[in-house]
């Protein structure tokens, strides 16, 4: 019984082998068209998760809107508009300047103090420490 054990295991082992060097596979005749529907079905399946979000987002934006006009809220979107439009409309008779509307020169105080106070050092220095920092 030994030697057809053998024959049974080798053929065994050399279709195994066969498949796994990229030899000729058992093809299904229906494999193509089987992987065709799957991937239709996919393609469907994913269209119908996105109408149910596009729905589920749809009804949040009714709710949303129905607590702005309970609470007199309004969107992002329309109080940045009104801010940026409040920062571009000039202001006649206001006694105060927009934030960002900075002079110019304004900056230029600090280099200046700066300086200042380093010659106020450079004073009290030794003659020949005041030309080596002069340099």
């Amino acid at each position: 019984m030994q030697p057809m054990q053998r024959q049974f295991i080798a053929t065994g082992a050399t279709k195994d082998m066969g498949k796994m060097l990229g030899g000729d596979e058992e093809k299904d005749p229906d494999a193509q068209k089987k992987e065709e529907e799957r991937q239709e079905a996919l393609r469907q399946q994913e269209d119908e998760r996105k109408q149910k979000h596009i729905r589920m987002e749809v009804e949040r934006e009714k709710v949303r809107q129905q607590i702005r006009d309970k609470y007199g809220l309004k969107k992002k979107e329309e109080k940045e508009a009104e801010e940026k439009a409040a920062m571009e409309a000039p202001i006649e008779g206001s006694l105060t300047r927009p934030k960002k509307a900075i002079p110019a020169g304004c900056g230029d105080e600090e280099e200046e103090e700066e300086e200042s106070i380093l010659d106020t050092v450079l004073k009290y220095l030794p003659g020949p420490l005041q030309d080596m920092f002069k340099k």
